[in-house]
């Protein structure tokens, strides 16, 4: 009996230690973020890293504010264009597709998400980019871009997630609804939406933590020029992608300052998935 006890301990102590392990590397990172990022902020000061209007290393200015307007503005953006569209094909999958369809329509939204980013960014460059520039003006590479990107890329995540908060529903609230005689758009709209709306929810700050995190995509896309934005098709740089862009010749305060910005980057993507989970918990 002791010997069965042990074997079956030891296949649970083998999975507690992976997943301490994940733990342990994630608080890793965090700690050597915020080491190396802190100093940086305590020098030059909370207020005037975060609301500086300048980011001039080579001059001593390290002000983000114009990439956090910019992070903001192609995030909102990717959210106004994306979140519709992908909530229309979940509730298409799950209530509307025949069964042959919905077989193939399910493995070709999932492989968006195996797309490279780059690719992404790529086929923005030489498609979207021209468009924009052709007929609504400006040099293309702008938030506009940025955004239709972005919106293609959240898809897979708010459309899978928002399916399975669908389908997971018990069968007794459509019944209930149709014996009371709703049709079945009236069912989805005032029943299903509603009763599924923490898992639609947590699908759409998940997308939103996937858009701000984005980095390769949105630089070839968005100009990345650090001022603030006058519309939607202007240049602007994210936090991500001024992390990408400098951090291969950044050294001293410079390199200090990516990793503050990274800081910046880690607290909002805390603070969305923290939302996520707790959305998850009250369905």
């Amino acid at each position: 009996m002791k010997m069965k006890n042990f074997g079956e301990r030891i296949p649970q102590s083998l999975f507690f230690i992976i997943a301490l392990s994940a733990l342990t590397v994630l608080a890793l990172i965090t700690v050597f973020i915020f080491i190396e990022g802190v100093p940086l902020i305590a020098k030059v000061g909370f207020f005037k890293f975060i609301f500086g209007m300048k980011w001039a290393p080579s001059q001593g200015f390290y002000g983000i504010f114009p990439m956090i307007v910019g992070t903001i503005s192609v995030t909102l953006g990717a959210i106004i264009l994306g979140v519709p569209v992908a909530l229309c094909c979940a509730i298409f999958l799950a209530e509307f597709a025949p069964r042959w369809l919905s077989d193939i329509v399910r493995p070709a939204i999932q492989l968006l998400a195996g797309i490279p980013s780059v690719v992404y960014g790529f086929w923005g460059l030489i498609f979207i980019v021209p468009l924009i520039r052709n007929y609504l003006g400006g040099p293309g590479l702008s938030i506009l871009a940025g955004s239709i990107i972005l919106a293609i890329m959240i898809l897979p995540t708010v459309i899978s997630i928002s399916e399975v908060s669908l389908l997971a529903l018990s069968p007794l609230l459509k019944e209930g609804a149709f014996a009371l005689g709703a049709t079945h758009w009236q069912t989805i709209r005032s029943v299903l939406v509603p009763a599924a709306k923490s898992g639609i929810l947590a699908s759409i700050i998940l997308g939103i933590g996937r858009a701000v995190g984005e980095t390769m995509a949105v630089i070839m896309v968005l100009g990345n020029a650090v001022a603030l934005p006058n519309s939607i098709l202007s240049p602007v740089r994210t936090l991500t992608t001024n992390i990408g862009i400098e951090m291969g010749y950044a050294s001293g305060d410079h390199q200090q300052a990516l990793f503050a910005t990274g800081i910046v980057l880690l607290v909002i993507i805390m603070i969305l998935n923290s939302l996520a989970q707790y959305s998850i918990r009250r369905k």
